[in-house]
């Protein structure tokens, strides 16, 4: 078996890629290109080995010790139709009741190289969609249906806990409602009446085109990763089709715009933007758009990709390094108004990752402070050169111990080390940075599936920097930075400041199997007070206000995430009791809190933005959608006004002032690019956390081998 490197997926080197396959899993509107057939699909004779095999490996190698049994077959069961179907439009109650006969005996069925039941539900559920997408077809061709947007009905956005249809009368009032839906969506949008009818028919026709030319690799492919999905949320079955497409992205240069694409219901989000890349330098799309169209270059046709596969969007949006792509987004947490975004494509290079420094003064109107700040968006390592023995390789670690030395020869009173939005990398690296800040101790534990630990990852050496440290964490901190904050942590060497991290702490690897791999969660990482950093991640000592919703974004969002749990404590150093002067650094950073108008003005919005993400429907009349969107502009515009009104500025008089300014000045917020606080609260609070670290520092118990801050 092959080690993957420890990333915030299991995937991690994909993440650098021009754009990933996200959760490796398919997106039922589409497929690739392969020759069109009306045939049934049926599994041939090796995918029913190498279902046999997977369960093997799974029940022998996987860290959930799990035995597919009668109750893991309902639960497939379950996971597969859902997978299929999550928002209940295509199969009926009478498909559901057909199916039920099979829940318990998926198992046997499996183990016995029978996977015809998979298929069946398959087969079942193109001929579902092929039905409704030419039911679509039929009444565009028509004309756009004459919809009374008067009325008060409103579409279930959430439909996981509501029934399948009872019979096609019901399927065709839920029908009726999403494409009346689909259609003032894009009126409100501006679109004609020729131009939405125009869009849906391409929409739909494409859709049909791609269902048509699916096989039975993607049959398998989806049966099979409901299955592992049952382990955990990291183990994936890769097809051929999708191990090959892994491999490409993983041995060519990394060009593309760099962003972390999966498939949520019909639409091709964003995941995550990789830090230096096209798209996080451009400031214009940000974790959880929607990409509904891409077009090539600054002028290109929009293709509209709505319920495409996620490899065949990859494929419109991936291309040569210096070209340009268009996208049309739908912001999240907007009045769901489409924007378009032309970023142009880059190779990401390692140099773009790389750690960077700044120094900033600060007072506490007293004495000035010299704060000294190393944003790290990921832990990296530049292996080929390591393995060439070139003595100038490049490594997160050499990179932050020279920035160390800089800042120490600055005279810097204190560092900030940014770690938001890094989403893991080399587990080696996160070892090494620890060394730089304690002497000789554990750094993390890994539990193995067969519950062995390995404690072989230490600091080894005396630390390089002794002074005041406050590590700056977010949801999007993952894997990799969690184990340094962690660890910062559990040795009390430095203050955790910002929001509970993603909750990463498994391992996996790569199982070869007769057609495609596994990728099989296999190791648990532990901190060494012998707290699992899954599920939970990392709690900081004090917080920030969050940027995202930790419910959406995070280990805990997965259904079947493995849980939080301990071990035992390995002997480690405690460095300062910094308990004893929390209640102190809280309260400063309360007063601030509530009275920084860029600080108050990030919760207040989030607050908003979160409130507004909670409503399950969506109204289908034309007029309360318009007084929706106009609630939007005003709240939106009260909350800017009143952050402008606080810092001395003149108020926006309209909110198209304020769209205005903001796509005039599209800086990322705390990205890799620049380290600024002019358009960075959280950092600029961090700073203040520090300051009131240091003036504190006499009141701090030290530990013998621990000098004085």
């Amino acid at each position: 078996m092959i080690n993957m490197r420890y990333g915030r997926f299991s995937n991690s080197l994909l993440l650098l890629a021009s754009l990933t396959m996200g959760t490796l899993g398919i997106s039922f509107g589409a497929a690739s290109v392969l020759a069109e057939t009306e045939e049934k699909l049926r599994p041939t004779k090796e995918q029913a080995s190498t279902a046999r095999e997977i369960v093997a490996k799974l029940e022998v190698l996987h860290y959930n010790k799990l035995n597919l049994n009668d109750d893991m077959s309902t639960k497939l069961w379950h996971e597969y139709i859902e997978s299929l179907d999550p928002t209940k439009s295509y199969f009926t109650a009478a498909d559901i009741g057909e199916f039920k006969g099979w829940r318990t005996t998926l198992d046997d069925a499996i183990r016995a190289g029978n996977i015809d039941h998979g298929f069946a539900i398959f087969n079942r559920y193109r001929e579902r969609v092929e039905h409704r997408l030419e039911r679509l077809l039929g009444e565009l061709r028509n004309g756009l249906p004459n919809y009374d947007y008067t009325v008060d009905e409103s579409l279930d956005l959430d439909r996981k806990d509501n029934r399948w249809p009872a019979n096609s009368a019901e399927a065709d009032e839920l029908w009726r409602k999403r494409l009346k839906s689909s259609v003032l969506n894009l009126k409100l949008a501006d679109k004609t009446d020729e131009e939405i009818r125009d869009l849906l028919e391409k929409r739909y026709s494409g859709q049909l085109k791609s269902l048509r030319q699916q096989d039975g690799d993607d049959a398998f492919e989806v049966y099979m990763n409901s299955l592992t999905r049952l382990y955990d949320p990291h183990s994936n079955y890769l097809s051929p089709r999708t191990l090959e497409n892994f491999n490409i992205n993983m041995s060519l240069s990394l060009e593309g715009i760099g962003a972390v694409l999966q498939t949520e219901d019909e639409y091709t989000k964003i995941v995550r933007l990789v830090a230096g890349g096209p798209a996080d330098r451009s400031g214009e799309v940000k974790p959880a758009d929607k990409i509904v169209a891409v077009g090539e270059g600054k002028s290109g046709e929009l293709v509209d990709v709505v319920g495409w596969r996620l490899d065949d969007v990859v494929e419109l949006i991936r291309g040569d390094a210096d070209s340009y792509v268009r996208l049309e987004v739908i912001p999240a947490g907007g009045d769901g108004k489409q924007k378009q975004v032309t970023i142009q494509r880059k190779k990401v290079k390692l140099e773009d990752q790389a750690a960077k420094k700044e120094v900033f003064e600060y007072s506490d109107g007293d004495k000035l402070y010299k704060v000294g700040v190393i944003n790290l968006p990921t832990f990296y390592i530049d292996f080929e050169a390591y393995r060439r023995r070139d003595p100038n390789y490049k490594s997160t670690t050499r990179d932050v111990h020279r920035l160390l030395k800089e800042l120490q020869e600055e005279n810097v009173d204190g560092i900030v080390l940014d770690l938001r939005n890094n989403g893991g990398g080399s587990l080696q690296e996160a070892t090494m940075l620890t060394d730089l800040f304690i002497d000789q101790g554990p750094v993390v534990q890994i539990r193995h599936a067969n519950e062995k630990i390995s404690r072989h990852s230490r600091s080894r050496s005396r630390a390089v920097y002794r002074g005041p440290l406050v590590v700056l964490i977010n949801r999007l901190s993952a894997s990799a930075s969690e184990i340094f904050a962690g660890a910062i942590q559990d040795y009390n060497r430095g203050l955790i400041v910002g929001t509970q991290s993603f909750g990463k702490g498994t391992v996996q690897t790569m199982a070869p199997l007769k057609e495609g791999q596994l990728k099989i969660t296999q190791s648990k990482f532990y901190r060494v007070s012998g707290e699992s950093t899954q599920h939970a991640g990392v709690t900081p000592d004090i917080y920030m206000p969050p940027m995202v919703d930790k419910e959406m974004v995070g280990e805990s969002a997965y259904d079947t995430a493995l849980p939080w749990d301990r071990i035992h404590e390995v002997q480690h150093a405690k460095y300062f009791n910094l308990k004893a002067i929390l209640p102190a650094l809280l309260s400063n950073h309360e007063q601030r809190l509530n009275k920084d108008p860029d600080l108050v003005y990030l919760k207040e919005q989030f607050d908003y933005d979160l409130s507004r993400s909670k409503n399950k429907t969506l109204s289908l009349n034309e007029e309360e959608r318009l007084a929706e969107r106009e609630e939007y502009k005003n709240r939106t515009l009260e909350i800017e006004n009143a952050r402008r009104t606080a810092k001395g500025l003149p108020p926006y008089l309209t909110f198209e002032e304020l769209e205005k300014s903001d796509s005039e000045d599209t800086a990322p917020v705390g990205g890799p690019v620049d380290i600024s606080l002019d358009d960075d609260p959280i950092l600029s609070e961090t700073g203040n956390i520090l300051v009131d670290l240091i003036n504190m520092s006499s009141r701090l118990e030290n530990a013998p081998q621990v000098a004085n801050f």
